[in-house]
């Protein structure tokens, strides 16, 4: 039975899909079979993989919700997957931006994503999902169709603020879409260790929230390889093994497998 996780954050700049394209890089090599579905009209998991162009793509995630949007059959999976390193992606493009307007007159709109999922969800172990930084529908679609969220933060004072919003909207939606939902954690990103402000974020988070949502024990540090491993569409195991990052997203990975 697949496990999926949303990768949400209300704010941007957190690492959502680096992180999403690194765990995913991780839990393959672990020997777990992945799914990485980019829900973001940005596209950036998109491009940490080297899809490029995914406009030209004839089929995307924005497709197949249009196709369940308008009561179509979906392909057949060989016709929208697309392969990277052993992980199996569905990738994103800018034409998603256009999706909200659509959920707006749908039925059971909220649950759009999940129908294209349960086609596909018995194929995997991991299902990861990087979702745009906002709360609109395209957002609510992840969360009712995720098992947990995985919560990308830095150690900034308005990345900790955002959280809160963030919170209370998944509060919400376990009460009334989704009950099954938890929290798969918090985990910092961007993190220097030397910094007192790092420390006192940290230290904040630990307090508002650790009580009843964990907080990862590995934090991953500040390095200018992740983005240069982004520009070159590859994880930063790959591309710099011995880098303090890469060291953190093995250990994370770990930490998330035996994470309950």
């Amino acid at each position: 039975m697949s496990k999926i996780i949303g990768i949400a954050s209300q704010k941007g700049g957190v690492g959502k899909s680096t992180t999403c394209r690194n765990l995913a890089s991780e839990l393959t090599k672990e020997g777990y079979r992945v799914l990485a579905v980019d829900c973001d009209n940005q596209a950036s998991m998109t491009d940490c993989f080297g899809i490029e162009d995914p406009e030209k793509l004839e089929m995307t995630l924005y497709h197949l919700m249009m196709d369940v949007i308008t009561e179509k059959d979906l392909p057949p999976k060989e016709k929208f997957i697309i392969q990277k390193e052993g992980i199996d992606i569905i990738p994103s493009s800018i034409e998603l931006s256009a999706i909200e307007i659509n959920l707006v007159s749908t039925m059971s709109r909220e649950y759009v994503l999940r129908t294209i999922l349960d086609e596909v969800k018995n194929d995997y172990d991991y299902i990861l999902l990087d979702c745009m930084p906002s709360l609109g529908l395209m957002t609510l679609n992840v969360l009712a169709a995720c098992n947990s969220v995985l919560i990308p933060a830095t150690p900034e004072y308005l990345s900790v603020k955002g959280l809160e919003l963030l919170l209370r909207t998944i509060f919400k939606l376990k009460k009334r879409i989704n009950p099954a939902i938890t929290f798969e954690g918090i985990l910092l990103t961007m993190f220097e260790e030397q910094t007192n402000l790092s420390k006192n974020m940290l230290d904040m988070i630990e307090k508002s929230y650790g009580e009843h949502i964990k907080v990862f024990k590995t934090k991953i540090p500040k390095s200018v390889k992740v983005g240069e491993a982004n520009l070159q569409s590859k994880s930063i195991v790959d591309y710099m093994p011995t880098n303090k990052a890469a060291i953190a997203y093995q250990a994370f990975a770990k930490e998330l497998i035996n994470n309950g």
